[in-house]
């Protein structure tokens, strides 16, 4: 008897052990269909999403032709068309949350929206090789009587939340280089504010308002000329860090570009020149 409740129990444990193992190889195998490969996900169904703070000029929707328009845009256009891929969606996020939606929403499969690289950005994501690089540009409306960075000390300076130029602002404020800040959601907001009177000033990316004053012949607008930049950046696109088959297939796109004179191209069409392209 004592061995028949003993073969029981074997048989029992046995069937535990079966069965938990069947529900750890379903839980990795779901987990694999999950983490399917991103880049094989993209080309097979031959649509990429990219996450934008839907920001002039970097990657935003042209009202006049509802098509998405921009610096970013036009090299995430090419680099779509090289790779087969036929139609790119946008999804607008707020500058300052737009690297951790990449991090918790499977849906994007990119984030571009003229992005400093820099080392506490690369501790959240992967950038790919650089775009382009830029400088700051300290922004104020063309009659106005600010032309130094000493005229700032009783001026009130816009700056768009979450970039690299919002800590530039609070440390001119801890130094009293200036009145005080005003934050805005992304680079038009920021202009409208420059143009209409609301802030004296505003720090933005060089290359927001060389493409804007291509643009816009009626934006009356100016930077300080005798301005020498704190913080000058490359440019590039962020990709989550276990993504590497699409990293690499967009860094081959970018140096063939960049090889080929293709993202030169791009870049003088939307106002930057060739101080603002990075080498191979």
């Amino acid at each position: 008897m004592k061995k028949i409740v003993t073969l029981i129990a074997i048989i029992n444990l046995i069937g535990i052990i079966i069965g938990c193992g069947t529900g750890t190889m379903e839980a990795a195998m779901a987990n694999n269909s999950i983490k399917k490969d991103k880049f094989q996900t993209i080309t097979e169904k031959g649509v990429i999403t990219v996450a934008s703070a839907y920001g002039v000029p970097f990657f935003y929707i042209n009202p006049e032709t509802n098509k998405i328009s921009g610096i970013d845009a036009d090299i995430v256009t090419e680099i779509a068309k090289r790779l087969g891929i036929n139609k790119i969606e946008m999804k607008k996020i707020p500058f300052s949350d737009l690297l951790e939606k990449l991090n918790t929403d499977e849906s994007i499969d990119m984030v571009a929206s003229g992005i400093y690289i820099t080392p506490e950005r690369e501790k959240l994501v992967t950038f790919t090789e650089p775009l382009y690089k830029e400088t700051e540009a300290v922004i104020v409306r063309k009659f106005s009587k600010i032309n130094f960075i000493s005229d700032l000390k009783n001026a009130v300076v816009g700056v768009e939340k979450g970039t690299s130029f919002e800590y530039l602002a609070k440390k001119w404020k801890e130094n009293n280089l200036i009145k005080d800040i005003m934050f805005f959601e992304n680079s038009s907001e920021l202009l409208n504010a420059i143009n209409s009177g609301k802030v004296d000033a505003g720090i933005s990316d060089s290359v927001v308002v060389n493409y804007l004053l291509l643009k816009d012949k009626k934006l009356l607008l100016r930077t300080l000329k005798d301005y020498t930049p704190e913080i000058p950046g490359a440019i590039g696109i962020a990709v989550r860090k276990d993504e590497i088959s699409l990293l690499n297939a967009l860094n081959k796109t970018i140096n063939d570009m960049k090889t080929d004179g293709t993202l030169y191209t791009i870049l003088v069409d939307n106002g930057l020149d060739k101080s603002n392209m990075v080498e191979n």
